[in-house]
């Protein structure tokens, strides 16, 4: 569907005077919006009480005018007061679909990110200065690995960071199984002397 402005002369005017047809209207409208001004007051007592708002009820009369101004005009229309009132009720239940399909969708979230504790959502997120601690931590750690010795610093990263076997490890450095795990465990001595707090 191409987006049209707001100001683009194919529109119709928008309703205007509370449900009374606006002087501005064109002689030849379409009957559909014709009938929806004649009726866009009932329209929106309608939908407000059975949306229990009428905030909700102007939004859903507002974009029911947008979609019938959309709307291919050359379809002949049997009886437009009732595909009027359907098209509001289809929006309507629309937009509930939406709500309940975002309420169900934040409660998944909800209950992955955080925990309840005595009725109250805690998010499962460690504190802030906690958080920095790690990341300053985590800086220092990459930093001290990138000081080790090359055999000594490819032999770690491939057995602790990348999870290879002291085995497949060796393989990958051309060294026996023994060589790796005499390199690793210079390390983490390295490492743990150099990180101590």
């Amino acid at each position: 569907m191409a987006v049209r402005k707001l100001d683009d002369p194919a529109l119709p005017s928008p309703p205007v005077g509370a449900g009374r047809l606006s002087a501005a209207a064109p002689a030849d409208s379409d009957p559909l919006l014709v009938e929806y001004l004649r009726r866009r007051d009932n329209i929106v007592r309608f939908l407000a009480a059975r949306a229990g708002s009428m905030a909700a009820a102007e939004d859903l009369a507002q974009e029911l005018y947008l979609r019938l101004a959309a709307r291919d005009r050359t379809t002949e229309i049997g009886n437009p007061a009732g595909l009027l009132y359907r098209m509001a009720i289809n929006l309507m239940l629309d937009r509930a679909r939406g709500e309940t399909r975002s309420a169900a969708r934040d409660g998944a979230w909800r209950q992955i990110a955080s925990s309840e504790i005595g009725g109250i959502d805690v998010a499962d997120l460690p504190p802030a200065d906690e958080a920095a601690a790690s990341a300053q931590r985590l800086r220092q750690l990459v930093a001290a690995v990138g000081e080790l010795a090359p055999q000594m610093g490819r032999a770690f990263r491939l057995h602790k960071l990348e999870g290879l076997s002291h085995g497949e490890t060796a393989r990958a450095m051309g060294l026996s199984v023994k060589a790796v795990e005499k390199h690793v465990s210079a390390a983490l001595k390295a490492l743990t002397a150099k990180l101590a707090p």
